[in-house]
């Protein structure tokens, strides 16, 4: 989650680097498309592969090479009677081949069927919302530079907020607040308008609204990939990130309506993602699993776990 501090940090300043090169857009997108260059040369190099990814595929001597390499550079050690193990290994009888998972696996389950229509309609509505309260800076009839600088630096007390709240109030409560709280404040920049001073009240309303949403946008990262076991977790992840592109396609064709109605719309989306996510499940403190078997076996335990719960209550009550 720390990493969109620079994401947010790359867009305040991409603001001063445009401020530079006004007189030449080519000239602009060479300066940006330098730290891609750099990346590629200085850190990808270092990267190491996932050992969930090995481990899922059988290759438990990679993953364990990967952890070893990890321990050594933290100045640790791994005992060598620790091992690894997949979370379907102790069903003898089920025999899964975790490199043939795919985007159809995830549709065969019912479990997983339901949160990948519901992660890629959120990411949908949250990047139609983001990216177009980016761009809606246009609309704002204040310095064009200043106000996207202003909107990147909001997003950072966000990403801070959710961070400490992330382990003490769930995914589940942090996204529903942070949607409908940005729904709320576009609702309400909808209907102020952009004259004299109340240009300054408008603009605040969505700075207010793009700190609900990058607070949203990071949080389901991190939510969308709890969701999903690994073995197709990349496939689900690519869907929810295909969407989420999708809504930056069609952002700027909302931006386009005016000054007031984007504001409207955006509120009216972020009210609807919020309202979606009550219909996802609360992953914290709950497994990650490696496998769908995995997953369909630990739900169908804390189903089971819940139904004795309540039935040893009804006994105990008529008792």
């Amino acid at each position: 989650m720390s990493m969109c501090y620079f994401f947010s940090g790359g867009i305040a300043i991409l603001a001063g680097i445009a401020a530079m090169f006004q007189s030449s857009w080519r000239l602009l997108y060479v300066v940006t498309s330098m730290p891609s260059l750099v990346f590629v040369l200085t850190i990808l190099p270092f990267v190491s592969e996932s050992p969930r990814w090995y481990l899922v595929r059988r290759r438990v001597d990679d993953a364990m090479q990967v952890l070893q390499d990890i321990a050594f550079t933290n100045g640790k050690s791994i005992p060598d009677y620790i091992s690894l193990k997949l979370d379907d290994e102790d069903d003898i009888d089920k025999k899964i081949d975790g490199s043939s998972s795919s985007i159809l696996d995830v549709f065969r389950s019912r479990t997983t069927r339901g949160r990948l229509v519901l992660s890629v309609l959120i990411s949908f509505l949250c990047s139609v919302v983001y990216y177009g309260l980016s761009l809606n800076v246009v609309n704002l009839k204040i310095n064009l530079y200043i106000s996207v600088v202003v909107n990147s630096l909001a997003e950072m007390p966000a990403f801070l907020l959710t961070t400490m709240l992330l382990q003490h109030l769930g995914r589940k409560p942090l996204a529903i607040g942070s949607m409908l709280l940005s729904g709320v404040f576009c609702t309400s920049a909808s209907l102020i308008t952009g004259v004299g001073a109340m240009r300054a009240v408008r603009m605040a309303c969505g700075v207010v609204g793009i700190f609900g949403m990058a607070a949203t946008y990071n949080l389901l990262v991190v939510y969308t990939t709890e969701l999903f076991p690994t073995t197709v977790r990349t496939a689900a992840m690519g869907c929810t990130l295909q969407a989420s592109k999708m809504g930056a396609i069609l952002a700027p064709m909302v931006v386009l309506l005016g000054e007031q109605m984007p504001f409207a719309v955006f509120g009216m989306l972020g009210i609807i993602g919020g309202l979606l996510v009550f219909c996802l499940p609360e992953t914290m403190n709950k497994p990650l699993y490696d496998t769908m078997f995995g997953l369909e076996k630990g739900e169908g335990e804390f189903v089971i776990k819940g139904e004795i719960t309540c039935e040893n209550s009804k006994i105990r009550s008529i008792s």
